[in-house]
This record gives C-alpha cells, sequence and structure tokens, in this order.
C-alpha cells in the first residue's frame, strides 16, 4: 500500500490514499450516527410524552447508547429449540449491512480539491449508485425474512411474511417515483441530479425537485416508511398483534444488530430524500463550481443538516401517528401510490414535450 497520495495499482485501477479515507469515513459516521439517533429518539419521544427520557448516564444521558451496548454484549443470546441455527445466525448481519451500505451512494458534499486532485466525498460513483441503493434496500428483507422463518415461532413467521409483501410492494412505488426525477434532471448519476437542483427560480426560490416533482416526493417519502418498516408502517413487528414480530426471539447482540438496522435504513433514506429532493449539499446562494476545503465543508454541514430535520420528522411521526391495519397498508401501496406514480411519469413525459 502506498503512502500519502502516491497510488496503488491493483490491477488496472489506482486507489487513492483519500479515496481510503472517504471510505472508512462514511463507515464511521453511519456507525456513529446510529446510537446517537437511538438516543435521540428517546429524548424526543420523551419530550413529546411529557417525560425526562435518558438523562443519567453521562451528559444529557448522551452515554446511555453505551451503557445499552454493553449490557446487549452481557446477556445470554439463546437460539430456540428448532430454529435453523445457520439462517437464525445470518439474518442480523442480513438485515443490518444492506442497511449501513446505501450510505456509500450519496454525495455528502461538494467535491474537495486536495495536493492537486479532486477528491469526491462520495464513494460509489457514476451511474450504478442508484442500482445499488435499490439493490440494497431490497435485500435488506432477506434479513427480516430468514430471522421469522429460521425462529421456528409462529408469529415471527407472520412478521416476516408481513414484511415481505410490504418492502415488494413500497419498494415498486419508490422506483416509479425515481423515474420522474431521473426524468427531469435527464440522468441517473446522483451528482448530476444535485448539480440539476442549484440556482434559484426568481432569486430566491431553490430549484429542488420537491417543486419540480412533489409529487414523486410524497410517494418517495412514504415509501421509505414503509422500507424502513418505521409507524405508521411497522406491521412486521407490532407488539399487539405478534409480540414483536420477526425478532420476537431474538436477544443480546443479534436483537440489537436488528434495532440498528433499522435506524441505519432510517438514515440512508434520509440522505437519498435529501439528495434527489432537496437538492442535495447545495444550498440558494452558493457559489457554483468552487472546490476549496472550507466551502466543502460547508456543502457538508448544509447536507447534513437538512438530513437532521428529516430525521426529525421520521421521529415525531413515529409518535404521534397510529399504526395502519394490514389491508390499508396493501390498499395505498397497490392502489394508491403505484396509479399515481404511472400518471406522474406520463405527465413528466407530457411536460417535457411541451
Amino acid at each position: 500500500m502506498g503512502r500519502g497520495n502516491r497510488p496503488v495499482v491493483k490491477g488496472d485501477k489506482a486507489i487513492r490514499f483519500w479515496d481510503i479515507a472517504v471510505v472508512i469515513g462514511v463507515f464511521a459516521v453511519v456507525m456513529q450516527i446510529v446510537p446517537l439517533l437511538v438516543w435521540a429518539e428517546r429524548r424526543i419521544s420523551a419530550l413529546i410524552q411529557d417525560r425526562v427520557g435518558p438523562n443519567r448516564v453521562g451528559p444529557f444521558g448522551l452515554f446511555q447508547p453505551l451503557a445499552d451496548a454493553i449490557k446487549l454484549l452481557f446477556k445470554e443470546d439463546v437460539i430456540p429449540d428448532g430454529a435453523d441455527r445457520f439462517l437464525f445466525v445470518l439474518a442480523p448481519a442480513l438485515a443490518f449491512f444492506p442497511a449501513a451500505m446505501t450510505a456509500t451512494v450519496i454525495p455528502f458534499g461538494a467535491p474537495m480539491l486536495i495536493g492537486g486532485e479532486m477528491l469526491q466525498l462520495q464513494v460509489c460513483r457514476g451511474n450504478v449508485g442508484m442500482m445499488l441503493f435499490m439493490a440494497l434496500t431490497g435485500l435488506s428483507v432477506y434479513g427480516i425474512a430468514f430471522g421469522g422463518w429460521a425462529s421456528n415461532n409462529k408469529y415471527a413467521m407472520l412478521g416476516s411474511l408481513r414484511a415481505s409483501a410490504q418492502v415488494l410492494s413500497y419498494e415498486i412505488a419508490m422506483g416509479i417515483a425515481l423515474v420522474s426525477v431521473f426524468m427531469t434532471s435527464q440522468s441517473v448519476d446522483l451528482n448530476t441530479i444535485v448539480a440539476d437542483q442549484t440556482g434559484t427560480w426568481m432569486g430566491f426560490v431553490p430549484k429542488w425537485n420537491v417543486l419540480k416533482q412533489p409529487l414523486a416526493f410524497v410517494i418517495f417519502f412514504i415509501a421509505a416508511f414503509a422500507e424502513t418498516n418505521r409507524l405508521p408502517f411497522d406491521l412486521a413487528e407490532c407488539e399487539a398483534e405478534l409480540v414483536g414480530g420477526y425478532h420476537t426471539e431474538y436477544s443480546s447482540m443479534k436483537f440489537s444488530l436488528f434495532f440498528l438496522a433499522e435506524y441505519a435504513a432510517m438514515f440512508s433514506s434520509c440522505c437519498m430524500i435529501t439528495t434527489l429532493f432537496l437538492g442535495g449539499w447545495s444550498f440558494p446562494g452558493m457559489p457554483a463550481g468552487e472546490t476549496g476545503k472550507l466551502f466543502s465543508l460547508l456543502t457538508v454541514a448544509v447536507f447534513f443538516t437538512k438530513v437532521a430535520v428529516l430525521l426529525f420528522f421520521f421521529i415525531v411521526v413515529r409518535w404521534t401517528l397510529p399504526r395502519f391495519r394490514f389491508d390499508q397498508l396493501m390498499h395505498l401501496g397497490w392502489k394508491t401510490l403505484i396509479p399515481l406514480g404511472l400518471a406522474n411519469i406520463a405527465a413528466t413525459g407530457v411536460a417535457a414535450q411541451l
């Protein structure tokens, strides 16, 4: 492996030191964001319900996720009789890692000029980013499906079946919403989509896709709730009917991986919504084509501010809206969102010809 900026040749490709730094940085951000989201959800839910929330372990209870992790490490790891041991152990990893890996396709900020070389603040570049996002989003359901089936528990099995049907239904609606965005930006490259959203109308209205494609935004946003199994779409684990659903039989760190997978998927979904519909790292008034380090860091701050607002909304929705019935969930996906998405594609095509 080379030193500094000197490339290391592997086959016919050069791997730069800063590219490796970006990969490590993205992984570190995801691993730090997830426990912070657990803490934020507990504090915000306490505020909504007029409670105190975690406030004893560390300042403002910030060390509570660390205490929970230590507790889970020392809990007994139980595998039920009759379970498929291999799939039972594999399922939590299949749920967590695809959810965490979706962040690799996100451009977190403007390109940065370092040592005469342009550093892209994105791990997976080019036109494959969106395909990888959709593939990983759909792959995460295998962890839930395998976990429920391998548990040898009827409630877990019903939860996994619900999750499979739910993700399949809303994956279609999400993909249809994406087509409208691609037609508007005339590209599937996320950097191009962000660049297409720079600038303003009338000097102050941002050219974000949420204003160009409001219906696609609503469809994608709702589908993101369903894809992450968040209320009001947590039919795969609803306690009132299924005890705990697909993770009923899980304990110790295996349970925590399922738990963390939900937050990793929520973070990745909010990053994707920001990139596709809210201008990504751009903001009205920012100069175009700037490559300075301070400017790039400013764009990263802008990006994560938008993501933080979306995450706050995700959390507030969980603690304010009641859960759907399963028939209502399927009706919304197949008979409402998908037809609306197809109509939006047709309208976008007609508008492009005018």
